[in-house]
C-alpha cells in the first residue's frame, strides 16, 4: 500500500510503501524433516492423479488454493504432511474418484495390491453406507 505523507516538523512531503508480510508455511515431512510448502509440488501431484481425468486445469488449481489458503490462515506456520495430504483427498474425492484413488494410492504409500484392494473395498463400502443413509426416508406415525 502507497501512502503519501507530509512531515510534521518541515512540512516536506514523502511517499511511505506498505507490504503485507506472508509467513511460509513449513511442511514437517514424514522423515522428520522441514521444508517450504510449495504449492507447485502440490499442484503436480494433484495434477498426476487426475491424468486422463475429466477434471480441468481450473478445479485442481483452485483445490490447490483451498489447501493452502487453509494452511496458510492458521496460527502455526508447520503443518504435517499428512494433514495436507487428508485435505487434498477431501477436496479430490467428491470431483473425481478414480483421481482420489490414484492419488490416495500414493499418499498412504500402499506396500502391495493387497493394502489397495482393501483401501478400494473400503472406499466401496462406504459409498453404500452413504447411498444408504441418503435413501432412507422417516415413516410417519
Amino acid at each position: 500500500m502507497r501512502r503519501r505523507r507530509e512531515c510534521t516538523v518541515c512540512g516536506a512531503r514523502f511517499t511511505t510503501y506498505e507490504y503485507v508480510e506472508e509467513r511460509p508455511i513449513q511442511v514437517l515431512k514424514r522423515s522428520g524433516a522441514i521444508e517450504d510448502f510449495d504449492r507447485a509440488k502440490l499442484l503436480r501431484s494433484v495434477k498426476i492423479a487426475c491424468a486422463k481425468r475429466p477434471v480441468s486445469a481450473s478445479e485442481m488449481e483452485a483445490l490447490v488454493d483451498d489447501v493452502e489458503d487453509h494452511f496458510s490462515r492458521q496460527a502455526g506456520v508447520e503443518v504435517d504432511s499428512v494433514r495436507i495430504g487428508k485435505m487434498v483427498m477431501e477436496r479430490l474425492s467428491p470431483v473425481d474418484r478414480v483421481a482420489y484413488v490414484r492419488f490416495a494410492s500414493v499418499y498412504r504409500n500402499f506396500q502391495d495390491a493387497g493394502e489397495f484392494e482393501e483401501f478400494v473395498h473400503e472406499m466401496a463400502a462406504a459409498e453404500r453406507r452413504e447411498e444408504l443413509r441418503r435413501n432412507q426416508v422417516e415413516m410417519p406415525i
